[in-house]
């Protein structure tokens, strides 16, 4: 087996249990640019590869953890997690964050720090977000759950592209909010605003990642829907 240097983002996200919380704090996009090497991640983000590599070394295998192996679960199985955990879970969301937004921006307007425009970006994204997960429950996963195989390759594509637009979103999100740090003397409101803004953003990487890295490639590759 290669180096965890040589490897690409995704297959590490894939067996190591924790990885993607590791890729997250280096700022390293294991979801959209998952075929990357950290090696190659890592220097594009001026960021110390051995060292990562180093926490990554600590990390227990996926299978030797609490959480399931998406990886080896059957694409029927994971296709009704992702429905569950994330497209549910970001219908619910959206509608706070914009609500918190809009009351930040109407309070603290003033203020150099305010995230102005922010309510209108989160709008932007969600309705982005719904389309997307409308075409996956309504052509790709029934699709994928077929046994489609190649003949799933694009629409497949197509999520891809989308999904590099949702990461773009999310960077533009963090430059409106100074990466999701509210200023010292910010309201309750703006610091659960962040925080809310934080949990979806961790939930919007996950999401993605279990979808290019693991359901596509397997869809593929041709594993049937339901094998385990």
């Amino acid at each position: 087996m290669k180096p965890l240097l040589d490897q690409p983002l995704g297959q590490i996200a894939r067996r190591l249990a924790g990885a993607t919380a590791v890729f997250r704090e280096y700022g390293l996009d294991f979801c959209c640019n998952g075929n990357r090497t950290l090696r190659a991640a890592a220097s594009d983000a001026s960021q110390d590869a051995g060292a990562i590599a180093a926490r990554l070394q600590g990390l227990r295998l996926m299978a030797e953890s609490d959480e399931r192996d998406w990886a080896a679960a059957s694409p029927k199985d994971l296709i009704a997690h992702i429905l569950e955990r994330y497209h549910e879970v970001h219908r619910e969301q959206f509608p706070e964050l914009i609500r918190l937004a809009r009351r930040v921006e109407q309070v603290h307007g003033e203020r150099a720090e305010c995230p102005l425009g922010l309510a209108d970006h989160l709008c932007a994204m969600q309705q982005m977000l719904e389309s997307h997960m409308q075409k996956e429950e309504m052509i790709l996963f029934p699709m994928i759950e077929r046994g489609a195989g190649a003949m799933a390759g694009g629409p497949i594509y197509i999520m891809r592209m989308e999904h590099d637009e949702h990461g773009q979103e999310l960077q533009r999100m963090a430059e409106m909010t100074n990466n999701l740090m509210p200023p010292s003397q910010a309201c309750t409101a703006w610091r659960a605003l962040y925080m809310g803004l934080g949990a979806m953003r961790d939930d919007l990487m996950q999401h993605i990642h279990l979808e290019n890295n693991i359901l596509f490639e397997h869809a593929l590759n041709g594993q049937p829907a339901a094998s385990a």
